[in-house]
């Protein structure tokens, strides 16, 4: 019970962010508004490194794909965050004209059917569909309500006049052809904010904020942002850091549901997940930072999850590793977060950078 209390207490006082400006949340917006599943995040590359050229860094794409940029020279931390989302490919066209489907990764079809989507051909159209049930309509199907969503009980439904494969082909549309579903994006009032990928472009927008606290204050920090684009399937922070790096923090969403600690108003600090335990004495200090600043946060465990920091020790990468970030609620469905959630992480943070 004192903890319980002890935490409230901590949200309660934390009223005043540490960093010196508010933050940009139309980037983050313009950021989830752009396309990124998984193999498909050049887009998102570009704007990230956009965002920081403005603000007079010189950010690098790696040969994968991936976004660095130090903040100093001889850079000792990389801080990670991922710009790739979940979504679908075109696995095959069928007869009637629908799509079939491939995930890419893991999003949750029940949340997801009925959702609009667009199509990206590999010419550079995109057309629009919605993700359906097969036979979806319940005045035709009483077996609506209780059938398994699966990809082989749904499909996309595309919003032209087709009604072949010779049809579809026609428009260019082919296996492979990526598969983007609607945000949804909404900032609310009361500071929630709700829409599909917050996991993890809001992550990303930590990114950004320490990268404009660092410009803004003219510090020089011996750090490498990372912007990973493969982390939902598993390999994207295997590799492409400075050589110098000792040490990552990963920016991810932290886990809200049965079972676990974390809440959307604070910053979750990941004491372990599916891959085992992160680095105990990093993780420490990151708890003393942020109760020695009066920063909502929670210390939690996560059933099912796994990470870029997961990734990089599993490349033999010899970092100390932690995670942390802004809890997210229904995560790889309709997600929702809370801007105090996100400023408490670009507190610890940069309360951190103030330690190294």
């Amino acid at each position: 019970m004192e903890l319980q209390e002890d935490y409230y207490l901590v949200l309660k006082l934390n009223t005043q962010p540490l960093f010196i400006m508010d933050i940009n949340y139309k980037a983050l917006q313009e950021l989830i508004a752009i396309d990124s599943p998984t193999g498909f995040t050049h887009h998102a590359a570009e704007y990230c490194m956009q965002y920081l050229r403005d603000l007079g860094y010189s950010p690098q794409l790696t040969q994968k794909g991936a976004v660095t940029c130090s903040l100093g020279e001889q850079p000792t931390l990389s801080i990670a965050g991922h710009i790739d989302t979940l979504g679908a490919i075109v696995s095959a066209i069928k007869p009637d004209g629908t799509l079939q489907i491939s995930l890419l990764n893991g999003l949750s079809l029940n949340m997801a059917e009925g959702e609009y989507c667009r199509i990206h051909t590999q010419d550079e159209k995109i057309y629009t569909g919605t993700l359906l049930l097969n036979n979806p309509s319940v005045h035709a199907n009483n077996k609506v309500s209780t059938i398994e969503r699966t990809i082989e009980s749904m499909h996309i439904r595309i919003d032209e006049l087709v009604k072949t494969k010779e049809d579809v082909t026609k428009l260019g549309i082919a296996v492979g052809d990526i598969i983007a579903f609607d945000t949804r994006y909404q900032e609310l009032p009361s500071g929630f904010i709700k829409s599909r990928y917050l996991d993890n472009k809001a992550g990303c927008l930590v990114l950004f904020e320490i990268a404009r606290s660092a410009k803004a204050s003219g510090k020089s920090y011996p750090v490498e942002l990372f912007f990973s684009n493969y982390e939902e399937v598993g390999h994207g922070a295997t590799g492409g850091y400075a050589s110098t790096i000792k040490d990552m923090l990963v920016i991810d969403m932290g886990v809200v549901g049965n079972n676990v600690e974390g809440v959307e108003e604070a910053c979750s600090i990941c004491a372990k997940d599916s891959s085992g335990p992160y680095d105990y004495t990093f993780r420490k200090t990151l708890v003393e930072l942020a109760r020695k600043h009066n920063i909502a946060h929670r210390v939690d465990v996560y059933p099912f999850y796994g990470s870029d920091g997961s990734a990089a020790w599993r490349a033999g990468q010899q970092f100390r590793v932690a995670l942390i970030g802004m809890g997210v609620a229904a995560s790889h469905g309709v997600e929702r977060t809370h801007k105090k959630g996100i400023e408490a992480t670009v507190d610890l943070c940069m309360a951190y950078l103030e330690t190294i």
